[in-house]
């Protein structure tokens, strides 16, 4: 939908962005809707955090606190929440075994522990990152296949909903067909009824990290600091359209080009079995 949105152009006489919008089937409203923007000051700020959470997850919020106000920012602890949401941070920490999980949503089990994961399609993860531009930031989805670390489908939007998860994960099982199990984390897109609805339709099994365990889904917090750390943070981007060409770049180079140590520096396309690649 944000890809299709993006492709509008507004200046064009012809056709009209009406017709634009019919043809791409993107409501006309959503653009000229005009979102809040973050200040100079806290843009900078969200560079540090996800920077910082690449060297130092295990950071919470009151050394985090300390730190930017050492580096100057006159930040209180309400506004560093804020913003460590925006991010996705989430601080490494060991918890007692009698933290309640929030009661309202069903939290599905871990399913990948002691499994040995020994085929393409067997299990997926899948996750959402922060995505820091010049002028602003963007949210980035992607979908990794567990055994060759093929990255199956990925996406960027403004904001994290349910629905912008579903249309990704249909088209990666339009290009790549379904997987066995798939595990995320246990944010509120991941446990909502669209998402969970969609899995058991498709006859999926719903694994979920526990609650404070990051590493339960290490694979695709290292495909986050790859894809950061070799690409985002070299080539910081002005707009989204730029970031979407350039990440799109990156992808096909991490999926076909890119040796992997754990894979004895094969690339993700030797190991992934399906045909199908990204097109």
């Amino acid at each position: 939908m944000n890809e299709r949105r993006m492709m509008i152009d507004s200046a064009l006489k012809e056709p009209s962005v009406r017709r634009q919008s019919q043809l791409l089937s993107v409501c006309r409203s959503g653009l000229y809707y005009i979102p809040n923007v973050e200040t100079e000051e806290n843009l900078e700020i969200l560079l540090v955090l996800d920077a910082q959470y690449l060297e130092t997850p295990f950071y919470g919020e009151r050394r985090l606190h300390a730190m930017l106000r050492a580096r100057g920012y006159l930040i209180n602890m309400k506004r560093l929440r804020r913003l460590m949401k925006i991010v996705c941070w989430r601080t490494l920490y060991p918890k007692i075994h009698t933290t309640l999980s929030d009661g309202k949503a069903y939290k599905y089990p871990y399913l990948l522990r002691d499994l040995a994961v020994e085929r393409s399609n067997q299990v997926w993860a899948i996750d959402i990152t922060y995505i820091p531009m010049k002028n602003g930031f963007m949210y980035l989805f992607a979908i990794i296949d567990l055994y060759s670390r093929y990255v199956t489908g990925w996406d960027l939007s403004n904001s994290m909903t349910s629905e912008w998860c579903v249309s990704v994960l249909q088209e990666a099982f339009k290009r790549h067909g379904k997987p066995e199990i798939i595990n995320s984390d246990q944010g509120c897109q991941f446990t909502s009824d669209r998402y969970i609805d969609f899995l058991k339709t498709a006859e999926i099994s719903i694994s979920m990290d526990g609650k404070g365990r990051a590493l339960d889904n290490v694979f695709v917090e290292r495909l986050w600091r790859s894809v950061k750390q070799e690409y985002v943070y070299l080539n910081p981007c002005k707009t989204g359209i730029e970031l979407w060409h350039g990440l799109d770049k990156y992808f096909r180079f991490y999926n076909t080009e890119r040796p992997h140590q754990s894979l004895g520096y094969l690339t993700p396309n030797k190991l992934y079995c399906p045909v199908i690649s990204m097109a």
